[in-house]
């Protein structure tokens, strides 16, 4: 279900379980693993998670789990959505989801757990598991509400309403839009600026951004963040990263 391939500091995920990319929980299982190997591997900067095809990114849970209503099994699926997903929102790199068509209730909530979000025009999002009778238990309902605001995360949730690519756009819910069959390379050539970076001082940023999602107050976060950028020191990519600006070069990274 779960592809994978690492090439320049960046590895690339393919979310492919034909026809809609739907999750299982092996799947789910698969998923995690695969980001928790990604993040303990040094060599990879970023990771771009996409659909195979060209209709869908994922469709979210495979309903036919959920057909019989036991709960045990629900209980089960719900933990396997919300640990695979909190790994991703807490790995190292820098996630990218190339949104290649629709993302559906679990696959919209993998896309929330990027850390960047690139769909193609034609993609439609949406959190639909009230018109089933569920809700979304992959962290949507906590992540939605910060990248959108509680009033679209209501409108969303509450209301059913699907939201197409210029909808998302302009409320936030993804960074860019570009043509259809265009969103993996846009990822792409994210991921490769994001691998001339320090992969050190990215990784201290991306802590201190979550640190404001996770309710540390101002003043202990403002503190943690020169704390973060003295630290920087004991490490040698900023030495070369300033030599190497000031000899006009490209830095190599000891954090490689």
């Amino acid at each position: 279900m779960i592809d994978c391939t690492i090439d320049d500091h960046i590895a690339l995920v393919t979310l492919n379980r034909a026809p809609v990319n739907a999750f299982t929980a092996e799947g789910l299982l698969q998923f995690k693993q695969l980001i928790l190997e990604l993040n303990m591997n040094r060599a990879v900067h970023a990771i771009v998670i996409t659909g195979k095809g060209e209709k869908f990114f994922s469709a979210g849970a495979d309903l036919s789990t959920f057909a019989e209503g036991d709960k045990a099994m629900a209980r089960f699926m719900a933990q396997r959505f919300g640990e695979a997903f909190e790994v991703l929102q807490e790995a190292r790199p820098v996630v990218i989801a190339a949104i290649n068509g629709y993302a559906m209730g679990g696959g919209l909530e993998c896309a929330l757990a990027c850390d960047v979000r690139i769909a193609e025009q034609h993609a439609v999002m949406a959190l639909p598991e009230p018109a089933v009778g569920l809700l979304p238990a992959g962290c949507g309902t906590q992540t939605l509400p910060w990248l959108v605001g509680e009033g679209w995360a209501k409108r969303m949730i509450l209301t059913g309403e699907r939201v197409d690519a210029d909808t998302a756009l302009r409320i936030g819910l993804v960074e860019e839009v570009v043509g259809k069959g265009e969103a993996l390379e846009a990822a792409q050539l994210m991921a490769q600026r994001v691998s001339t970076l320090s992969p050190a001082a990215v990784a201290s940023c991306k802590g201190l951004i979550h640190s404001a999602r996770q309710g540390v107050p101002r003043r202990a976060a403002l503190s943690l963040e020169r704390e973060r950028f003295v630290d920087l020191f004991d490490g040698e990519d900023q030495r070369e990263g300033v030599a190497a600006f000031l000899e006009k070069r490209r830095p190599v990274w000891a954090s490689r």
